[in-house]
């Protein structure tokens, strides 16, 4: 289906042509004074220069041709130049019914659908999920269902912080608390232990422990850094160790991220590129990209037309490790390889912004990606507490995200329990389905790059611009339906959109209708904060339409009927909507 606003623009440029102009001219858009009409077109406006004409009769002349016709219901010339727009009950009715009874509501698929892998999450292995890692995870899962929505092929991929000092922290410690294990013996030959010698509460306190050491003692960091060499050189017992790390903290992270309905579709990390690294470092230096600078080899990825200092991109250090950089070069290398991705979207912290410049540019400029393969950095601001400094717990530390997410449920449990009596069970599941719409929509109906306070008596109203005003909307809608059936199971099934009886079942049509165009811009933008602010919008207006119509009482059969197929696509809609935030609506609230 085309999009609304296009149909309505393709019958304001016939009218402009019919009028003697260029149709181009005739591009309509919502309009800035909903109280005076329904869109808008400052065509007109645009005309008068290039027509030597006063815009106001350039409008009439317009307005004359509109007509009658199967869109207008009114279009009024106003100086000095606009042309108001008013459209017709049926047109609106008409495309409703079609979006109801089509595909994702009409939703044109891409021509040439893209193949796009979103980099998100980006946590350490054997350290726990703390606030930091909230945004990342949220912005990143919504943006990669907007784009399969959109009908992208979409890979998530959470790639881990798995490689490097932090491993080698981990093992030198392990070694200085439990010397005898078989993973020390280098006379060992036989198979390694299944079950590995720390549980994950043990590993997270590990990791802190022996980087608090590292900082004061020197020859215990030259120990870790011994065995980082050692485990990234292939040694046995290291690397037995190792894969116990990961496999611990993927399985807790797999549950951590669960609570907050995030999935991956890949669980790499940067050592699944560590032999990448070779080659790819051989291959700049052959081809002349690379050079000794200070002793480290480097990149140029200035361009002349920088306006501001882009430092060279740093491949290895001085003394030959690697640095995050060439982790993160040799990943597109083997994205490239795998995948063939037309598009990697890398979520993370704005403040990352020049290190993605350089990344990106170098990538580009040695020809690791194809010259159309897009490299996007979706940047994001801080999470904030009320004091607008970034947020911490009580005591003054980073609150681990499991902390954080009980903290909103119990909140949600308490209002939803408050002055009324529900089953325990039925509370506790309905306060984990409104927190996480809490949590999430706190999120993302702000714009990414900005920073954001973390407000938990505002995130968990029921009232105003907030997750569980949406869900409170889509459960009132599903209660209407369900009174409704239990006085007749059969008008279901003669629900039909028709005309609107009223401004504000219009004003809720309308909404409806822009469904396509906002999801077409929130896939093009990367912006999860359009589709919030959509259902915002649409939520209010079906509580306006609501509040000013009995429909539950109203007697004339075909008209409750008109109104019950406009509350299932309203309900479809919302419920498409926030599959897309990343959460769902419970039954009752």
């Amino acid at each position: 289906m085309k999009k609304f606003l296009d149909l309505i623009s393709e019958e304001m440029k016939n009218a402009f042509e019919a009028a003697g102009y260029d149709r181009e001219l005739g591009k309509v858009t919502l309009s800035n004074r909903p109280d005076l009409c329904e869109y808008q077109c400052n065509g007109a406006m645009a005309g008068a220069k290039l027509y030597k004409k006063a815009p106001i009769m350039i409008a009439k002349d317009v307005a004359e041709k509109c007509g009658e016709n199967s869109v207008f219901l009114s279009v009024e010339a106003v100086a000095p130049g606009f042309l108001n727009l008013k459209i017709k009950e049926s047109f609106v009715a008409d495309y409703l019914a079609d979006m109801a009874q089509a595909e994702k509501f009409g939703l044109e698929k891409p021509e040439n659908p893209c193949k796009i892998i979103v980099d998100y999450g980006g946590p350490n292995v054997a350290k726990p999920l703390h606030v930091g890692h909230l945004r990342p995870a949220i912005i990143g899962e919504s943006i990669k269902r907007i784009a399969r929505y959109a009908g992208h092929d979409v890979i998530g991929d959470i790639h881990l912080g798995d490689w490097g000092l932090p491993m080698g922290l981990i093992i030198t410690e392990l070694r200085e608390r439990q010397p005898d294990l078989v993973y020390f013996d280098d006379a060992y030959e036989g198979e390694y232990p299944k079950e590995a010698p720390f549980t994950i509460s043990e590993l997270e306190e590990i990791y802190p422990t022996a980087s608090a050491k590292s900082k004061e003692d020197g020859a215990y960091k030259e120990r870790a850094m011994e065995a980082t060499f050692k485990l990234q050189s292939g040694e046995r017992g290291y690397r037995a160790l190792w894969k116990h790390i990961i496999d611990i903290s993927v399985a807790d992270l797999k549950k951590n991220y669960e609570k907050l309905d995030v999935e991956f579709d890949l669980w790499k990390g940067e050592a699944d590129v560590h032999d990448v690294i070779p080659g790819m470092v051989d291959y700049m230096k052959k081809e002349g990209y690379a050079y000794i600078s200070e002793g480290a080899l480097v990149v140029d990825v200035k361009e002349d037309t920088d306006t501001k200092e882009i430092p060279p991109c740093m491949v290895l250090k001085s003394d030959g490790a690697a640095l995050y950089n060439t982790t993160d070069l040799a990943t597109i290398i083997k994205r490239m390889k795998d995948y063939h991705p037309d598009r990697i979207i890398y979520v993370a912290d704005k403040r990352q912004n020049l290190y993605f410049e350089q990344v990106f540019r170098c990538a580009r400029k040695t020809r690791l990606v194809e010259p159309e393969t897009e490299l996007l950095h979706i940047g994001f601001g801080t999470m904030n507490g009320k004091d607008g400094k970034p947020f911490k717990t009580r005591d003054g530390g980073v609150m681990r995200l499991e902390y954080l997410i009980r903290e909103i449920e119990e909140e949600m449990y308490r209002k939803i329990t408050d002055n009324r009596e529900v089953e325990e069970a039925e509370a506790r599941r309905t306060a984990q389905t409104v927190a996480l719409s809490a949590i999430k929509y706190g999120d993302l109906s702000n714009q990414a790059f900005k920073d954001y306070a973390f407000d938990i008596d505002k995130f968990t109203s029921f009232e105003g611009d907030t997750g569980p005003y949406i869900l409170y909307t889509i459960v009132r809608i599903k209660s209407i339906l369900n009174k409704i059936r239990e006085q007749d199971e059969a008008l279901a099934d003669k629900a039909r959109i028709r005309e609107a009886g009223s401004a504000a079942e219009k004003a809720l049509m309308l909404e409806i209708a822009g469904f396509n165009a906002m999801i077409e811009e929130s896939y093009k933008e990367s912006a999860p904060h359009k589709v919030c602010a959509y259902i915002y919008d649409l939520a209010n207006a079906f509580n306006r339409f609501y509040h000013e119509t009995k429909i539950i009482s109203q007697e004339d059969a075909e008209k409750k009927a008109g109104w019950v197929a406009l509350l299932l696509l309203t309900r479809r809609i919302l419920e498409t909507c926030i599959e897309m935030l990343g959460f769902s609506a419970p039954e009752r609230m």
